[in-house]
């Protein structure tokens, strides 16, 4: 059992998501970073899908109500714990009654603090994430309150301080600005009812995150980007990762937890392999978007699963050297 003593902003517990609801009208909610979520449970030997906190703003404080192996991974941020300081993408152990701050956060925009064993939250469709629209899964459907106490699977997960190389970093793209954040599209249905001018100046501009950006989308700034004509579409399917253009041309990406069908004509679409990008960059920081396709998208996708793969492998040498000893 972990308790919350501080929190600020909507932090949420969420896994991997729910993927099978579609159908439904259900979205996927789950992490807005799950290459960061993956790495925590993976640091501590969990399921990766297993349940973390996902903290987009600070300070936070919570209290560990018996021992166990915690990890920091996301966003770098300043936290301690028992007079330690405690740094992201790093496993370490707390004993009963410690308390973990964490303080202010250097970059990205979200942190996820994985606990060993996952936080045990009744799994709802298939997920245990916090859905914020329909109000369900997570705890209560809600985002974490002051005096929430969360329960904790039972796990013998290793411990012992252990760290990895951050996403960010093996991950890392060329070409960006300190205050910009570079991710990859595939042109999407509706793309050429945009004219040559108007493509050109998507792909060109750099695009203002605007503070009407959360869990559900990105909303973005810049230039006005609009069809040739007024493109009427009866709702459809769309998943995270979209971008949509409404009639006033500014962008909106849709994020985790999106609705599954919209309206507005769609220029393109953030591949998989770069969501999480999106998910860590600030609000009033730019995204600029840089053409790709489908050939490349997948090769990003295989750097991806071989980075995790990387951490899972070193991960266990560490482990069972640490029990040859």
């Amino acid at each position: 059992m972990i308790e919350i003593l501080s929190v600020t902003g909507p932090a949420s517990i969420q896994d991997l998501g729910r993927f099978d609801q579609y159908r439904f009208g259900v979205g996927t909610s789950g992490a807005m970073d799950d290459v960061a979520l993956r790495a925590g449970n993976i640091l501590l030997g969990n399921d990766e899908n297993a349940a973390s906190i996902e903290i987009p703003m600070m300070p936070f404080k919570l209290r560990f109500g018996r021992d166990m192996a915690f990890a920091l991974t996301g966003a770098g941020v300043e936290a301690e714990i028992a007079a330690r300081a405690i740094p992201s993408w790093w496993r370490s152990h707390a004993r009963t009654g410690d308390v973990l701050t964490i303080k202010a956060m250097s970059h990205g925009a979200r942190l996820y603090l994985a606990v060993s064993g996952g936080i045990d939250v009744p799994v709802v469709l298939g997920s245990r994430s916090t859905q914020f629209r329909g109000e369900f899964g997570g705890l209560h459907g809600r985002p974490l309150q002051v005096g929430d106490n969360l329960p904790c699977a039972a796990s013998a997960a290793a411990t012992g301080e252990l760290g990895i190389e951050p996403a960010e970093i093996t991950l890392a793209r060329p070409k960006a600005a300190a205050d910009e954040t570079v991710v990859r599209v595939v042109v999407a249905g509706e793309y050429d009812a945009f004219d040559a001018v108007t493509q050109a100046l998507f792909w060109s501009s750099g695009w203002k995150i605007t503070p009407q950006s959360n869990r559900y989308g990105y909303r973005l700034q810049g230039p006005a980007v609009k069809p040739q004509a007024p493109v009427e579409k009866r709702s459809h399917g769309i998943v995270p990762g979209v971008i949509q253009i409404p009639p006033n041309g500014q962008p909106i990406i849709q994020m985790r937890d999106a609705q599954t069908s919209g309206g507005y004509p769609k220029i393109a679409t953030v591949i998989r392999a770069d969501l999480w990008r999106v998910g860590q960059a600030r609000l009033g920081t730019k995204l600029r978007f840089e053409q790709t396709g489908y050939t490349d998208a997948l090769a990003a996708e295989s750097e991806m699963s071989a980075y995790l793969d990387r951490l899972r492998t070193n991960v266990r040498l560490v482990e069972e050297t640490r029990t040859c000893r």
